[in-house]
């Protein structure tokens, strides 16, 4: 079993920044990727970012069409965690963020969620 917790979300005004964490816990050997999601009110969860052979130190990065140039996924193997940077977020970035985390034999995590609002 995998755990992931997120955390981070919040309000944030248009134009601002904000940096979600995903801490990672458990039988994270068999994991080879990483990423976020997110579920926008009203509609279906979308890719945002994700990592894939994150173990390697140059894992290759995809980044959702909506977010690429604004938004940076990274990772700390040794610490086990997970960050996205947000930077420039719109109002239609609102949504519910989580976390995700594929492992070896077609298995697959998600963590609970976090609200980011983004509102003047």
């Amino acid at each position: 079993q995998v755990q992931l917790v997120e955390s981070g979300g919040g309000l944030v005004q248009p134009g601002g920044s904000l940096t979600l964490t995903c801490a990672a816990s458990g039988r994270l050997a068999g994991v080879y990727g990483m990423g976020w999601y997110r579920q926008p009110p009203g509609k279906q969860r979308e890719l945002v970012a994700a990592l894939h052979n994150i173990h390697r130190d140059d894992p290759t990065i995809v980044y959702g069409g909506s977010v690429n140039g604004r938004f940076t996924i990274s990772k700390n193997n040794a610490a086990n965690r997970l960050w996205l940077k947000m930077d420039k977020v719109a109002p239609e970035d609102t949504a519910v963020y989580y976390c995700n985390a594929d492992a070896i034999g077609d298995l697959e995590y998600w963590g609970q969620g976090t609200q980011v609002t983004v509102t003047s």
